[in-house]
């Protein structure tokens, strides 16, 4: 067990024994501050649910928030009561850099968007170590400029990027490292290295800030916190932290440096013309730095946001350091002394100790770079959210009273909702609030690393307090009610079986716990998603942003209804994922087995629904096209497939599942209630894959799309003048760009080409588009669907890849032919370029950017670049998965023998 893992331990004990938490809490200190809080629902107060406009971020350095806070590589404590951040100033500014900047949703020309480069280049799962990185421009930002030219570009246009105003030219900028390293689960060792890239020596105004954050103006019950000095000399300055319900702390302040202090309250005055209660405000130290203001900073230093004020003069090409220390001591004598240094040191070769225990296999130092970083942007996208919908809507007793419009407006639905932890988010700048089909994706890396986190993170989702009484799982803060595609039964499999693989725990008690609330979740689906009860499902939007001829969410132009493809097999894959869950729980309880069969018809069901029932509906598959199509069905009783060749048609894919002849002996009552169903219903098998052939090793198999119907589909996904990019799977086929799909109605024409990069419409906001670009979340599941297949057919099952080469492959070569292109995103090409930058130069030739990674949301259909959000190490987060699977299968294949995977554990890969 690594020194990263024994603290692992000790969290897991500490959970299991409260007495144990004082001593080994290692996750209460995190980077758990959001990268944007304004701009959120949550801080959304307006009438007419307009929250970009209502809080936007020139608001934000004035205005006290009322859910969360954000920072600058930032860290707060698991209920976000103390948070810690760094604030800068190059000289030329307007205003402090306290938060990242970007465009709002209305703003840019491709919806919202970061403008700004910053990096995670490490962290640990109990954030003992973590360092990021910040590129901080010399001269004044372009804030109006970005904010004018993006709204002058059309949705044809790029959108204008930072580098692309010339600020970055001649290497003018500071590099700003931050890290921390922990002696305790209370004491850190914080350093902000600054390097001047330039050519000439540049003053750099460094304010490592911290504050609470503000409960008290939200009630009046609520005691106020205070920040104070309590020494203050050349040697080093001590600011002591006193809250009502977290024990003190105390920040050391190396060196000789001005303490500045205010209150985190909002600027009345400022913003609205009315008196403050104080002078001293949420942008004090802003105004006192920026514009001299004396009077704006508390001259007696108490208060509850503070900063430690260093004016740095740092020459070209040179290195200045600042260190720091958050501790729950009062009386370190020599915090600065070569204790400091071990600490990085020591937590630093301890990260580099348990990532090698994670990834033990024979990568390229590229790739471990690429993973590592995927690993940090996972962790570093760690957000304490809060949200508790009854309060929101109804208002606070300090405050007026809420529009009374909002009683009829966005997610009213919810008042059972009451978030109050932390969370993994999509990205904590573009989607800085759960997201929850994202999460099911973010937790499998994440098992990897820490189980435990990803258990809760499951766990949460489908607890009273999240899920609707009615069984539905909260999509998203925009829209708790939008449906998203039913993957966490998946997602939970999976978490229990990467934890069973890597460290040896069957936790069983927690399969349980998320499969009876998730019994719940399908029978939401089954009762509000089937129209009219035939197994046919309508899930509407499905986070498949932008990808049909109509937005799904929304009432047709046609009228009627479509059903859907990919809704029908997510609800297939659903059925066999919690048929799964059932049989291994089984193994420890045989009542389960009842219920793996209620699975397994209803998987039948479904299957044989997808193909056409009867004389009601057409088949969603098209035997002419070897595809699965949408259906309309139009109110006049006409049923009309929607012909595009897409994500939609691959989905059904999804729906597969290999059954053991060991588990099959085990459990008597299943095997005989499957076997009576296969006798007595061929007319609900003869479009299921077979149960009664047995595959490799006398398995059996459940799939929606069997051998005919699976060879026809890998013909098209497996060509590169359809799905099958350099990189990946396209979410639209490549057919599109030169046959675009039209239907026409009402005088309107409604059509889906060929995008591999961003959208041209402003359909679910503008910033997504799944007509053609790779997407992770879909490409890792195709490869796991592979894995399965093969797991059944065996090596003598084969397909040409890509199709027309002449080159035949297993199933399970595929998936690996897939997991490299997908990786090969973010590697260096034989021109030492990487896809993911495309044609940006300065990422692609200038040291200090090319060993730099961005995860992004997805990437170019046909180059690979990334597009949409930069830090959307959620989902892409997976490359970190790809790499270890793809390492660990070279590596048995050097050694002459077969991936275990291939022969008995093709879902624990």
């Amino acid at each position: 067990m690594t020194r990263e893992e024994a603290r692992l331990q000790q969290v897991r004990d500490s959970l299991r024994d409260s007495s144990a938490s004082r001593t080994a809490h290692w996750q209460r200190w995190g980077p758990y501050l959001s990268e944007r809080q304004w701009g959120t629902v949550r801080e959304d107060y307006s009438a007419t649910g307009e929250a970009w406009e209502y809080f936007p971020h020139d608001r934000a350095r004035s205005r006290a928030y009322r859910w969360g806070e954000d920072g600058i590589a930032g860290i707060s404590d698991n209920h976000q009561r103390l948070c810690f951040a760094i604030a800068l100033w190059n000289g030329e500014d307007t205003i402090l850099k306290e938060r990242m900047f970007g465009l709002t949703g209305n703003q840019g020309n491709h919806g919202e968007d970061v403008k700004e480069y910053y990096f995670y280049l490490d962290n640990t799962p109990t954030h003992s170590y973590m360092k990021c990185l910040y590129k901080y421009p010399q001269q004044a930002f372009p804030y109006q400029q970005l904010v004018e030219e993006n709204q002058r570009r059309s949705r044809q246009d790029l959108e204008y990027e930072l580098l692309d105003t010339g600020i970055f030219a001649g290497d003018r900028y500071f590099d700003v490292f931050v890290e921390y390293a922990k002696n305790s689960p209370e004491d850190i060792a914080i350093q902000v290295s600054i390097v001047n890239r330039g050519a000439e020596a540049k003053t750099l105004h460094l304010l490592p800030t911290l504050w609470f954050r503000n409960t008290w103006s939200w009630n009046s019950h609520q005691e106020q916190p205070m920040l104070k000095v309590v020494k203050s000399d050349s040697d080093f300055s001590v600011i002591e932290a006193i809250h009502p319900t977290l024990e003190n702390r105390w920040l050391y302040c190396d060196g000789e440096t001005e303490l500045l202090f205010t209150n985190n309250e909002t600027n009345f005055e400022k913003l609205f013309g009315t008196s403050n209660a104080s002078p001293y405000v949420k942008d004090g130290i802003n105004d006192y730095i920026v514009e001299g203001r004396k009077a704006a900073v508390n001259p007696n230093r108490i208060g509850t946001k503070s900063a430690a004020h260093y004016t740095l003069k740092i020459g070209a090409g040179e290195t200045k350091t600042v260190r720091l220390r958050l501790s729950d001591s009062p009386s370190l004598i020599q915090p600065f002394d070569t204790q400091f240094d071990e600490i990085l040191q020591t937590r630093l070769s301890e990260a580099d100790e348990f990532y090698h225990r994670i990834c033990p296999f024979s990568i390229s130092e590229d790739e471990r770079n690429v993973q590592r970083q995927a690993f940090a942007g996972m962790l570093w996208s760690k957000q304490y959210y809060y949200y508790v919908v009854h309060e929101w809507l109804k208002g606070d007793p300090q405050n007026p009273s809420p529009p009374a419009e909002r009683r009829h407006g966005r997610n009213r639905e919810w008042i059972h909702l009451f978030n109050d932890d932390i969370l993994s988010m999509p990205d904590k700048w573009e989607y800085p609030w759960f997201a929850a089909w994202d999460l099911a994706f973010h937790v499998i890396p994440l098992a990897a690393i820490d189980p435990d986190f990803a258990k809760r993170q499951l766990s949460r989702l489908t607890r009273e307090w999240y899920m609707h009484p009615n069984g539905q799982l909260p999509a998203y803060e925009w829209a708790f009610s939008d449906v998203n595609p039913p993957v966490h039964a998946w997602a939970t499999m999976r978490v229990y079986q990467i934890e069973r693989k890597m460290y040896g725990r069957a936790d069983t008690n927690f399969l349980e716990r998320v499969f009876q609330k998730l019994l719940l979740n399908f029978t939401w689906w089954v009762n509000r998603k089937d129209a009219e009860g035939n197994n046919v499902f309508q899930g509407g939007f499905l986070g498949l942003d932008n990808i049909g001829v109509f937005d799904r969410s929304a009432e047709l132009p046609t009228g009627g209804r479509i059903n859907q493809a990919d809704g029908t097999s997510w609800m297939g894959m659903y059925c066999l994922n919690m048929l799964a869950i059932a049989l291994e729980l089984a193994k420890v309880d045989s009542t389960y087995e009842d219920i793996a069969s209620k699975f397994f018809e209803h998987f039948l069901y479904i299957a044989d629904a997808i193909d056409g029932i009867g004389k009601t509906e057409i088949s969603l598959w098209d035997e002419v096209d070897g595809f699965y199509y949408d259906a309309l069905h139009l109110p006049n009783g006409d049923r009309l497939p929607l012909k595009v060749r897409s994500m939609v048609g691959l989905i059904p894919l999804f729906a597969v599942q290999t059954l053991e002849p060991e588990m099959l002996q085990r459990l008597p009552g299943f095997k005989r209630r499957m076997e009576w169903f296969i006798r007595n219903r061929p007319d609900l098998r003869q479009n299921v894959a077979c149960m009664e052939s047995p595959g490799v090793g006398a398995r059996r198999l459940l799939a929606i799309a069997y051998r005919e119907k699976l060879q026809r589909i890998l013909k098209r996904i497996l060509d590169e003048s359809e799905f099958l990019s350099p990189y990946g799977i396209r979410a639209v086929s490549k057919f599109h760009e030169s046959h675009p799909y039209v239907f026409e109605t009402n005088g309107y024409q409604y059509r889906v080409d060929y995008e591999p990069a961003e959208s041209s419409t402003g359909m679910f906001g503008g910033n997504s588009n799944w007509r053609g670009p790779v997407w992770f979340p879909v490409n890792y599941l195709i490869i796991e669907s592979l894995q399965k297949f093969h797991h059944y057919f065996g090596d003598d099952f084969k397909v040409e890849c890509p199709t027309g080469s002449g080159r035949m492959m297993t199933l399970w070569e595929v998936a690996f032919e897939l997991s490299q292109r997908l990786v090969r995103i973010f590697l260096e090409d034989s021109s030492h370029k990487r896809p993911v930058y495309g044609g940006i130069e300065k990422f692609q030739t200038d040291p200090h950017w090319h060993d730099l990674i961005l995860f992004h949301e997805y990437f170019h259909g046909d180059i690979g670049a990334g597009i949409g959000a930069s830090h959307q190490t959620g989902w892409t987060g997976l490359v970190a998965k790809l790499i270890q699977q793809c390492g660990e299968y070279r590596d048995r294949s050097t050694s002459n023998s077969k991936c275990p995977e291939a022969q008995a554990q093709p879902l624990t890969v």
